[in-house]
């Protein structure tokens, strides 16, 4: 089963209508990915790979390939952490991970070619890892938040320090609101599910059938014959006066029937796959932000009376 997912990015150059992401079993299956891109039309230059084992020229901007680096490069793309966690998580593991920055009329067409590619469903990989013991959480996650809130807040005091209102500073940060901003991404994945079945049975049928044998059968008949001559004793026959016994046997023939198997035909039972495209079309949702800021508005006097 294989899983792209598209999402609108925020940090998206002119032109672009969203960022497909895919992931691939190994640096080498993403690389092949890029190339069917590239000789597609697509860009070279919309194109990322992450992976430990990719070289700078892969992406477009620098990170360290270690889970720290790892997340924060997945981050970079605006991804939910849930997603980070998972993709950066496949990394570590030695995945590698295809983002392309889909253009006006091409996002569907980048889609058909990674599926073809064969990019790993990332859902039933992330279950399976939970199911072996992972938390579910990149280690990387700690250690860049770490950092980075170590950045702003040396940010923050330096500032503060060289402008001279730290407190002021301080006081505005605590009143801080986060409002976070939601977006969806299509899945696309694939499962099987039954197309019919044949059955072939086979069973015995008796049929009565007829053969014609040609039989031969003997029998023995006694003629008693009336004659009228001398006995020929001179001529050295046996004596005329004695007992004898003469026994003639009869043969007859039946039919004997015998049966043999052979085979009349045969029928063979098998099957052929084939594939085919399916373009699946959604819709995505998100979250945008419209501020209204009414600072700079000039207080309304009453009219006198």
């Amino acid at each position: 089963m294989s899983d792209t997912r598209t999402q609108t990015s925020m940090g998206a150059a002119a032109g672009d209508t969203g960022t497909i992401v895919a992931m691939f079993e190994s640096y080498d299956r993403a690389l092949a990915a890029r190339d069917l891109l590239v000789s597609a039309g697509i860009d070279r230059s919309r194109i990322e790979i992450l992976a430990q084992s990719g070289t700078a020229q892969d992406a477009s901007f620098h990170y360290e390939r270690n889970d720290e680096g790892i997340w924060g490069a997945i981050k970079r793309l605006f991804m939910p952490d849930e997603d980070t966690h998972v993709y950066a998580e496949g990394i570590r593991r030695g995945y590698a991970m295809l983002v392309v920055r889909a253009g006006d009329g091409d996002q569907e067409q980048i889609i058909n070619l990674l599926e073809s590619q064969d990019a790993v469903d990332v859902e039933t990989h992330a279950t399976n890892w939970r199911q072996s013991g992972w938390s579910g959480v990149h280690e990387g996650h700690t250690a860049w938040q770490g950092q980075r809130s170590s950045s702003i807040g040396g940010l923050a005091a330096a500032t503060g320090a060289s402008a001279g209102f730290a407190a002021t500073g301080a006081a505005g940060r605590g009143q801080e609101e986060v409002i976070p901003l939601y977006e969806e991404q299509l899945r696309v994945g694939k499962r099987e599910v039954g197309g019919g079945s044949v059955r072939v049975r086979t069973y015995v049928v008796e049929q009565p059938v007829q053969e014609q044998v040609h039989l031969r059968e003997e029998r023995v008949h006694v003629e008693r014959r009336p004659v009228d001559r001398p006995a020929d004793i001179a001529a050295g026959t046996a004596e005329p006066f004695r007992e004898r016994t003469i026994e003639v046997a009869a043969t007859a023939e039946e039919a004997v029937v015998g049966k043999e198997a052979r085979v009349r035909e045969e029928i063979v039972v098998g099957k052929d796959a084939e594939e085919r495209t399916e373009t699946v079309s959604d819709t995505v949702r998100r979250t945008e932000v419209e501020i209204d800021d009414d600072r700079g508005a000039a207080p309304t006097t009453p009219p006198k009376r």
